[in-house]
Parts: C-alpha cells; structure tokens; sequence
C-alpha cells in the first residue's frame, strides 16, 4: 500500500459579492513517499493475440486491487491563508 503525506493550503479570497471568505486555490504538497512495492496480483490481459500482464492498478477498480497497488493519501496539515492576514 502506497502511502502519501501531504500539506493542503486553501488560499481564501473574499469579495463583495460573496462576503464570506472563500477557497480561489488549492495546493497539496506531497511532504512523503512510502512504496507499496512491486504488484502481487497482475492482471493478464489479451492484446492483438497476445497475452500481457500489467499491475492491477492499472486494469482494477480500487475495491480489487492487490495491498501493494492500493493508495492511501493521510492530510497531515490543513491551513487557510488569506491575503489580508484575515485568518477563517
């Protein structure tokens, strides 16, 4: 199971139409990495007569995939910046 940790940053922006502070970006930065590994279950499928396996991420829904292909994305940070230094 691939894991990543990542960092949201909203930037907020407030308007006069919509005086509420709202979201008008959104970045994720990826702070780490841990590989799942190499596929436990390929999946072989038939191209031109011929018979290849792939990794199942690439050919299953999420629910059948083997633990090695499967991701999981762990939020260790939400922040919401605003432009003014208004803090929502």
């Amino acid at each position: 199971m691939t894991i990543y940790l990542v960092d949201i940053v909203h930037t907020l922006h407030t308007c006069p139409a919509n005086p509420e502070p709202h979201p008008v970006d959104t970045r994720r930065i990826v702070l780490d990495v841990i590989p799942g590994g190499p596929c436990r279950a390929p999946v072989a499928i038939r191209c031109g007569g011929q018979t290849a396996l792939i990794p199942c991420h690439r050919h299953e829904p999420a629910k059948r995939q083997c633990g090695a292909c499967r991701v999981i994305v762990t939020e260790r940070t939400i922040t919401n910046h605003h432009p003014t230094g208004v803090a929502a």
